[in-house]
């Protein structure tokens, strides 16, 4: 698990800013995993074209 943990601090400053590193990185691993997702689902929809015959020829 990533450390969001810099300090061991428990004032108010150092909570706040740990769950601004913490919503930052779930941000950033919910991007990464759109970018994922959007690049198999092309993968995907290339190949479902490639695979059912064509109706056009």
């Amino acid at each position: 698990m990533f450390p969001f943990f810099l300090g061991c601090e428990s004032s108010a400053a150092a909570e706040q800013e740990y769950k601004s590193r913490k919503l930052r990185f779930l941000r950033w691993m919910r991007d990464d995993l759109r970018t994922r997702l959007a690049g198999i689902n092309a993968a995907i929809a290339e190949l479902e074209q490639q695979v059912t015959p064509s109706t056009q020829d």
